[in-house]
Parts: structure tokens; sequence; C-alpha cells
């Protein structure tokens, strides 16, 4: 009876704790589910959900904890277990919290997208939430194992006291050894909090062009418009120059240079130039313009330019201005394309003659 006993009690009470947590975990997803379809204005309920698996953990390791002596068990390892089960709580807390601080930033920068219709403020707010996201992250992470080590294993408390003791001299050392990395991380939050460089501006950087796809403490991340990704530190940022095409607006104008002859009917040009930017989607008809902009003994330099509502736009548009303008030289005035001249050259010398 007494051996009975010893095996159903523990297993009466894990079983128990396990199926209560898992039905408050169930319960709380299904509330959070049903304020969902109640306000479909927001997504913070939907987004709450995310929460389900850390919050199952937490509940799991903090009830078994906490029923733990109710199974009698005896067992010498009583106390390492427990500080497991209070391990596996204290990281799903943290994880929980990681979660939940998502799910608001998220549901933040959904509402203030739907309220703004400045992508750019949009893309600000979406930098900084990410950083602030990262060091939320990175705090929570230091602090946990902290807590950890300090608190649930006396064996570590008098190493921990220690590190906290000589904090100052660490904290010297590291910040001599760790001059680049802690440059990094105040360049980020100076990008994140600066407005100079947001995720999913257009920028040319070491001759490069493409989109900001993500920035952190330490890197950025630049997506090349060949699906290339250039990674850099973020201190370059702050130290030396690159072109921002979203800076101020996407609205921009692009350019096209055509190497002609000088018998090139420039004003014919120009009226078939405008002629076909109007039949162009992409061209958002704010200015355009063709003009001679250089010369030389055997041929000139014509500018084409023309605006457009982004940087894509105005890459597609100055492909095809190039093609249809070469075209059409081609097509009707053959004679304005450059040409490199040659003559037959006479010598007196038998070798040549023959």
């Amino acid at each position: 009876m007494d051996v009975l006993e010893e095996v159903l009690r523990p297993l009466i009470v894990f079983t128990g704790t396990l199926l209560v947590t898992v039905a408050v975990g169930l319960l709380v997803d299904r509330l959070l589910r049903y304020s969902a379809s109640k306000h479909p204005r927001t997504r913070l309920p939907g987004l709450l959900r995310r929460v389900q698996l850390p919050l199952q953990i937490l509940l799991a390791a903090t009830g078994v904890h906490s029923t733990y002596s109710l199974a009698q068990l005896d067992l010498r390892q009583d106390e390492v277990i427990l500080n497991v089960l209070a391990t596996v709580a204290i990281l799903a807390a943290a994880w929980l919290t990681i979660r939940i601080v998502d799910a608001f930033a998220e549901n933040t920068l959904d509402q203030y997208a739907g309220r703004t219709a400045d992508a750019a403020r949009v893309r600000r707010l979406h930098t900084q939430l990410t950083l602030v996201r990262r060091i939320v992250t990175a705090l929570l992470a230091v602090t946990t194992a902290a807590v950890v080590m300090l608190l649930l294993f006396p064996n570590l408390r008098t190493l921990g006291t220690s590190l906290l003791a000589s904090a100052g001299v660490i904290g010297i050392i590291a910040g001599v050894a760790a001059q680049s990395t802690l440059g990094n991380l105040m360049a980020g939050l100076q990008i994140a909090f600066g407005d100079s460089v947001r995720i999913g501006d257009t920028v040319v950087v070491e001759g490069e062009w493409g989109t900001v796809e993500e920035i952190t403490l330490s890197y950025l991340t630049v997506r090349i418009w060949d699906d290339r990704r250039l990674t850099m530190p973020v201190s370059y940022f702050n130290s030396k120059p690159y072109e921002n095409w979203s800076k101020g607006g996407t609205q921009i104008t692009g350019t096209v240079f055509l190497y002609l002859d000088h018998n090139t009917p420039v004003p014919q040009l120009r009226e078939h130039l405008y002629d076909y930017l109007r039949q162009r989607e992409d061209w958002d008809g704010r200015n355009w313009n063709l003009l001679v902009t250089d010369s030389t003994p055997t041929s000139i330099v014509v500018r084409a330019s023309m605006s457009a509502r982004n940087a894509d736009d105005v890459w597609t548009l100055r492909c095809a201005v190039r093609e249809e303008l070469l075209g059409w030289l081609v097509a009707n005035h053959p004679q304005a394309l450059p040409r490199i001249p040659t003559a037959l050259v006479e010598s007196d010398s038998p070798a040549m003659a023959e």
C-alpha cells in the first residue's frame, strides 16, 4: 500500500498540476481570440496569442515547483530539481516578456501606419521600435542570467558577488578592449533616434545601390538591387558620407546621358522625349528636360532628365528612356549617332604598295 501511494501521489500531483496549467493557458488563448473577434480594429489581442507557448511553460514550471512538496518524493536531488524548475520559470518569464513587448511594438507600428500617410515617419518608428526591442531583449537576457546565478545556485553566489564588486575594473577593461563594439552600439542608438537612415530607405553605399533591410545595435544590412546583402557596421553611417535617396521624401529625378553627333536634331529629340514621357505611368509629371551639357570636336553630350515617385520607378524610367531615344534616332536620324572618322592613307613604301 505504501509503495502504491508513493507512486500514485506524485503522479496525481504532477498530472493534476499540468492539466490545470494547460487549462489556464487554453482559457487565456480563448479569451484573446474572443477579444480579437470583438475588436477587429486593433491587432493587439491577436498578437498577444503568440505568448501561449512561453505562458504554458511558465505556468507549468511554476505550478510543479509550488506543488513539488505535496508529492513527497524525498529524493536526494530535490534541491537541484527545484532549482531547475525555478530556472525554467525565470527563462519562460523573460521569453514571455519579450513576446509581450513584441506584440505591443508591432501593434503600435500598425496603428501609427494606419493614422499617417507619411511613409518616412512609419519607417522611422519601425527603426526605433526594432532597436528598442533589441535593447530590451539584451537587458532581459543579462538580468535573467544574473538572477539565475545569484539567487538559485548558492555555489555561484560568491562568484557573482565578486563579479559585482569588481564591476568597475571590468567595465574599464571592457571599455578599452571593446571600443569598436561600444562605438557601434552608440551609433545604432544615434541612427534609431537621429533619423539619418531608416529601415526601407534607398541608399547608395560604397558605390552599391540598395534598400536598408535590417538595423541592429552593431551592424546594418543593405539589400542590393541584385539581391546581394551588404553588411556594414552602423558606425560607418556616422563617420562617412553616403547617399540616402529617401531622405526628405521618396521622389527623385533621374538622368540619361547620350553621346551623339553634332548633326543631332536636338529640338526634335527634346519633343520626342516629352511625348514619350507622357505615355509612361512611372513618370510623375513633376519635371523633365533635355539639354546639351558638353561638346567635343567629334561629339556632343545630351542629358535627358525626368522625375519619378521613387527610386525603383526612376531606374525603370531611365532604362526605358535611354532605349527609346536611341531607337528613335536609329530609325529617324541615323546621322545623329556618333561616328568614327576614317580615311585611306597612301604610302610610297613598296611593302605597303604590295
